[in-house]
């Protein structure tokens, strides 16, 4: 019997999509100290969460080496936007994130190297999901994982998909972005202009007000004018 389906989180460029699971109500995003992170992939698989209403959580996992200060540093914007961030080392324990897993849908995304196979293989002991080494030469990991798996948990399941190093969002209305991003909201509808873009040079413009006070991070705001010009690229492509 087919599952009437309720979210689907995917990635698309110009070219082609990438499905990442449908029905999922809890995206997990694992990242790292080592390798680093980039931010804005992390931007970008919050957006595509958010435009399916998929609530998000923050796991930076390897707490145990010595760059974890930077590295939690480096999330703190994301914190401030309202995600739950925890930490954890997962070849020692899983249970801060575990406890959170009871009777979800769930999907882990990150990029490569983050240790999304070792926390499910910590979840799921059954599940002998692949790790691999790190490329420290490349600053990226191996893609240990070539495909998507799911696997029963605590009422509910989580499923394991491939590391990434990129995130396309054509899929994505470059009209609603600005909503996609919850810091931004309290600010929507109070620009001079009904039709702001959001961008450094609208005059009026109520979310560069709020980064310009510290109520919004500037990081977050660039991520999010960088995606929608290339939304607005995407548009003109189609």
């Amino acid at each position: 019997m087919l599952t009437p389906r309720t979210t689907l989180l995917y990635r698309a460029d110009t070219v082609r999509e990438k499905l990442i699971a449908a029905n999922v109500d809890l995206t997990v995003i694992v990242t790292a100290p080592q390798p680093s992170f980039s931010p804005e992939v992390l931007t970008r698989c919050l957006v595509a969460a958010e435009s399916q209403g998929i609530d998000a959580l923050i796991v930076l996992n390897k707490w145990d080496l010595p760059e974890r200060d930077d590295a939690l540093a480096r999330l703190m914007p994301f914190a401030r936007a309202g995600y739950p961030v925890i930490t954890l080392t997962a070849h020692e324990s899983v249970a801060p994130l575990a406890e959170r897993l009871t009777a979800r849908h769930s999907v882990l995304v990150g990029q490569s190297g983050m240790g999304k196979s070792t926390i499910v293989n910590a979840l799921v002991p059954e599940a002998q999901a692949r790790t691999g080494a790190i490329s420290r030469a490349l600053n990226s990991g191996r893609h240990t994982t070539t495909f998507t798996r799911l696997y029963p948990l605590r009422d509910g399941w989580i499923i394991d998909s491939p590391g990434l190093q990129r995130f396309g969002l054509a899929h994505v209305a470059e009209t609603a972005l600005a909503t996609y991003f919850p810091e931004f909201r309290p600010f929507l509808g109070q620009c001079r202009f009904r039709d702001c873009t959001h961008d450094e040079k609208t005059p009026g413009c109520a979310i560069a007000a709020a980064v310009a006070d510290g109520a919004i991070a500037a990081e977050r705001w660039q991520h999010y004018r960088t995606i929608r010009l290339e939304l607005r690229a995407v548009r003109k492509w189609r």
